[in-house]
């Protein structure tokens, strides 16, 4: 299950809580709440799994456009070498093969750089998601303990007045 769905139910639980009188406290279903993390627990690894994924999919692209690269660079020293050597026609084959070569070097670095845009925007989604989970747990875990704290609290109250 998606992680941000996992942090909508969460925040769903939460809202659903009943509220404790006079006090910030809310009641919660502990089990529906571990539930939802345990969830949360499987669903980071998917989402760690599908950054890497991205990246991995950057470098097929990095690898792809080097070898096209190389394959432009090739044709166009071919290219160059099966030319008659008139001074024109050798001083055209080099600009082109130039032109040809700097074309690729250009196309190589736009897609390398879209595709670093594109993994850096993930990472820093997925980042944002985690962060935003992580502070969803804490804050569901200092709810339960200040609910723990307040059931001893009043437990203990009620038993010394009898």
């Amino acid at each position: 299950m998606d992680i941000l769905n996992l942090v909508d139910k969460l925040e769903e639980l939460f809202s659903q809580g009943r509220s404790i009188p006079l006090t910030h406290n809310v009641i919660l279903d502990e089990d529906r709440m571990l539930d939802i993390i345990d969830q949360m627990r499987v669903s980071i690894p998917d989402e760690i799994k599908r950054s890497q994924q991205v990246l991995a999919q950057r470098d097929r692209i990095l690898a792809q456009a080097k070898e096209e690269h190389e394959r432009i660079i090739e044709r166009a020293k071919e290219e160059r070498e099966g030319l008659i050597s008139k001074n024109e026609i050798v001083n055209e084959a080099n600009k082109r093969a130039e032109q040809i070569t700097s074309q690729a070097k250009t196309e190589a670095e736009v897609i390398k750089r879209e595709a670093d845009k594109y993994a850096l925007d993930t990472l820093k989604r997925l980042e944002y998601e985690m962060d935003r989970s992580i502070n969803q747990i804490r804050n569901g875990i200092r709810t339960l303990e200040r609910d723990q704290e307040i059931d001893s609290s009043e437990s203990s109250g009620l038993a010394k007045n009898p």
